[in-house]
């Protein structure tokens, strides 16, 4: 078995309704639901964008907290999930299935190790 991440930035969510966004939550959670059933399932979420962001750096040699993230960016990661499948093909047919079910794009990359 390997293990995918399939995650989306939040902006590719777009500019939705908020009846748009509630109709979407138990899509979402219904395909995380067959993930669990299937015996995939190893963990999904999304971040909270108002949230506590901060970050930590040892490269100094000394390790240093800061707040906010640890590079200004227009994009960031909204949501994840980690699934331990047979092969790609499993791994992309769930990642399809959120698509779906989000109503915006995924991104998948296979865990090394």
């Amino acid at each position: 078995m390997t293990q995918y991440l399939i995650y989306f930035n939040q902006q590719w969510v777009g500019d939705h309704p908020e009846e748009w966004f509630r109709s979407r939550g138990p899509l979402a959670r219904a395909v995380v639901e067959e993930i669990r059933e299937a015996g995939d399932y190893v963990f999904a979420g999304g971040l909270e964008e108002d949230g506590p962001v901060f970050s930590a750096d040892a490269t100094s040699g000394e390790l240093l907290f800061t707040d906010g993230p640890f590079v200004e960016t227009k994009e960031w990661l909204g949501g994840l999930t980690i699934v331990d499948v047979a092969d790609e093909e499993a791994a992309r047919a769930w990642a399809g299935r959120i698509a779906e079910a989000c109503g915006w794009p995924q991104e998948v990359r296979m865990f090394g190790g």
